[in-house]
């Protein structure tokens, strides 16, 4: 899986880890199996006004990052290069928040494992008891 090289601390959701137009093609290309540059570029001009050279470009950036796979047959007039996600959005995030998380735990862990305390109080009761069971688990492979 590939590693996001700049992490944005200041944006939400998914702008965390991508550019804004970058989200917006990799939501068309989970919502979808594959796609040309073309019908994502009419995806995302319905709602917002980018040139069709901006989509291919973002398109390209994203497959040199791994995070689109391509194939193209046909040649000449009859050329088709289709595009697909090369990961799920689930496994996206799981890859990169597991990544962010094993970042701040190597530089910060002290610190890290205070401040996931602290916030934990004003988490949902549910999420403390998963954390609570996980941490069952590794306790449970930790034992002589």
């Amino acid at each position: 899986m590939m590693k996001i090289k700049n992490y944005h601390f200041q944006e939400q959701g998914l702008q965390r880890f991508l550019g804004s137009l970058e989200v917006q093609v990799m939501e068309v290309m989970w919502s979808s199996h594959e796609m040309s540059i073309k019908q994502v570029h009419q995806v995302i001009d319905a709602e917002t006004s980018y040139s069709f050279n901006t989509i291919m470009t973002v398109m390209n950036r994203l497959f040199d990052k791994g995070l689109l796979e391509k194939k193209t047959t046909g040649k000449g007039r009859t050329k088709l290069t289709l595009f697909k996600a090369a990961y799920t959005k689930d496994e996206f995030i799981t890859e990169q928040t597991k990544n962010v998380t094993q970042g701040l735990i190597k530089e910060f862990g002290d610190m890290v494992v205070t401040h996931i305390i602290d916030v934990m109080e004003e988490a949902d009761p549910a999420l403390i008891q998963k954390l609570q069971k996980k941490l069952d688990e590794v306790n449970q492979r930790n034992k002589p």
